[in-house]
């Protein structure tokens, strides 16, 4: 496992600005990172402490991944005291979603998408009690990210709209996602980045899946995932 220092490398950095990319799974801390590509709030934490005062280019072609992860991340850049342009450059789906809204001015060409639903999570060896509660409190941990939403609309949109396509997992294209939120802007049509995520979804646009790459096959990757996290149990 290569250690952050070696990991956090800031590119493409000027005496003004610095460019931070999402192209991976949004994890927890760095047991979960399988490549480079997957980020975490320590990460960014150290990160953010390198470029303080300075703009931000954040590009974003991501599945999401850790709720709180991704939540924590959206903070510390929305406290970043710096102009922040984001770039979704295939998706920024499900937590990166949420992550994308922390910029100034968020890009979406007309062939990139927004993904919203609600939270996911899965359980086992829970009795019928404990499964209400648990939906009880998915729910309520759900409001966070309609919070973050609905501080992000656009005028006049209605936030149960909002709500209702987060119950049907929607994907959003530039052109819809700037009728939704006030700071997003749709751009022209270009060629999609390659993602490389252990993540996918029920309604996933084809074209994004044509454009995902792993160095590994998406079993193996939750494998690994499942056996790194039981080894930091132990």
């Amino acid at each position: 496992m290569p250690k952050l220092n070696e990991l956090l490398q800031v590119k493409n950095e000027t005496l003004t600005s610095a460019d931070l990319y999402f192209y991976g799974d949004i994890v927890s801390d760095e047991f979960e990172v399988w490549t480079a590509e997957d980020k975490y709030p320590q990460y960014v934490r150290n990160f953010l402490n390198k470029v303080q005062g300075k703009s931000l280019n954040i590009y974003i072609n991501s599945c999401g991944g850790a709720l709180f992860a991704g939540m924590a991340i959206y903070n510390m850049l929305k406290r970043h005291q710096g102009y922040k342009t984001v770039y979704v450059d295939g998706m920024a789906a499900s937590i990166a979603s949420v992550i994308a809204l922390a910029g100034d001015v968020v890009n979406i060409p007309s062939n990139a998408f927004m993904m919203i639903h609600n939270p996911i999570v899965s359980a086992y060896g829970l009795n019928s009690a404990a499964l209400r509660k648990l939906a009880d409190e998915v729910d309520v941990i759900g409001e966070g990210i309609v919070n973050v939403y609905q501080e992000n609309l656009c005028d006049g949109v209605n936030i149960e709209d909002v709500k209702k396509m987060m119950d049907e997992e929607t994907w959003l294209t530039g052109e819809q996602s700037e009728k939704l939120f006030k700071n997003v802007v749709a751009g022209e049509k270009m060629q999609l980045a390659a993602c490389a995520t252990s993540l996918s979804y029920a309604k996933m646009p084809e074209i994004i899946n044509s454009t995902q790459v792993a160095d590994n096959t998406v079993c193996q990757r939750q494998t690994e995932k499942i056996i790194k996290a039981f080894i930091k149990a132990i």
